[in-house]
């Protein structure tokens, strides 16, 4: 079991689950990679232009070859922090959990959802990404998903299943209207009883049928 899968409720369940697009990766790689040629680029520059006048190089050549360990780690540091920066929508609240070692989850009931923006540009509906506004009830007011993948998909699941929640809430209310109702309809029935209109056998057929729907 993950760890947002140990965070669900009783029967709650992932409808939808993303990341941050890869574009965003892609990004964090070519500038660490321009950083790493730039430090080659000077070391050869330094061993073939300065060397022959300041005479053995080497330290300063290895020093610079151990600065290409800042972009490696740069871009293995983004990915790890890409991999782990999840976006998820479930049958009761959206949650975002990002960190590698020291997790940070936030997560906002879909009953307090107030209402959801998507912003995409041109690239971003070309390559399938966007930002996401996430406006609530609680104090957090605005939580904001930048550069998501299948924006259009995570916004319309939380949408239906923010409708799925107001459904179920109203079938709720409505049997519970119903089953406190049945008392009244009994009390009805024993009266009609009473006055003749039915006989002891309908009376406690309908009690039972009443009864029944409780």
């Amino acid at each position: 079991m993950g760890y947002i899968e140990g965070l669900l409720g009783d029967n709650e369940q992932i409808v939808v689950r993303t990341r941050r697009h890869w574009m965003v990766l892609a990004s964090n790689f070519l500038g660490n990679l321009i950083l790493g040629i730039a430090i080659v680029f000077v070391t050869l520059l330094a061993t073939a232009v300065v060397g022959p006048l300041l005479g053995p190089l080497a330290p300063v050549v290895l020093a610079l070859l151990l600065l290409l360990i800042f972009p490696f780690f740069g871009f293995l540091r983004a990915l790890l922090d890409w991999w782990n920066e999840e976006y998820m929508v479930t049958t009761r609240r959206v949650i975002q959990a990002e960190g590698t070692i020291n997790k940070h989850v936030i997560d906002s009931s879909l009953e307090k959802v107030n209402d959801v923006v998507l912003n995409q540009s041109l690239v971003g509906r070309l390559l399938d990404y966007g930002d996401i506004e996430i406006m609530t009830a609680s104090e957090i007011g605005v939580n904001k998903l930048e550069k998501i993948a299948r924006p259009v998909k995570f916004k319309t699941q939380m949408l239906n299943q923010k409708e799925a929640m107001g459904n179920d809430d109203d079938f709720g209310r409505r049997g519970a209207s119903r089953n406190d109702d049945v008392p009244s309809l009994i009390a009805d029935l024993d009266n009609l009883r009473k006055q003749g209109v039915l006989t002891e056998a309908e009376f406690q057929q309908k009690k039972a049928q009443l009864l029944a729907k409780m």
